[in-house]
């Protein structure tokens, strides 16, 4: 099973940075079969998708309200997934939580979230 532990949220001024980590655990399962996304959810709103990268290609997807602000990154080394946030906007604010999807199967795996407040 895997597990999933996201960290580094805060409380940063509009203009900011936050780093997102996603530190990913557990047994019986290959890294390479997975991919590893960010969402976020507002007060009142749905978990929409931020970002995603591909543990074996390194590929990475954003949605288009955080291109060119938000980029992911990997560690191999440490089994971590980051997220950096530049640039901040109030409208990032957010809970964020990171996932893992197996690209065979499409069962997925949630890490509990991380708040992210971002004042004007």
């Amino acid at each position: 099973e895997v597990q999933l532990q996201a960290s580094g949220g805060g409380l940063v001024q509009a203009g900011g940075s936050l780093r997102l980590s996603c530190l990913i655990s557990g047994s019986g399962f290959s890294f390479d079969d997975y991919v590893i996304g960010w969402f976020r959810q507002a007060p009142g709103k749905e978990r929409e998708f931020v970002g995603a990268i591909s543990w074996s290609s390194g590929s990475t997807w954003y949605a288009d309200a955080v291109k060119g602000r938000f980029t992911m990154s990997r560690d191999n080394a440490k089994n971590t997934v980051y997220l950096q946030m530049n640039v901040l906007k109030p409208d990032d604010t957010a809970v964020y939580y990171c996932s893992a999807e197996n690209v065979w199967d499409s069962i997925s795996y949630w890490g509990q979230g991380t708040q992210v407040t971002v004042s004007s």
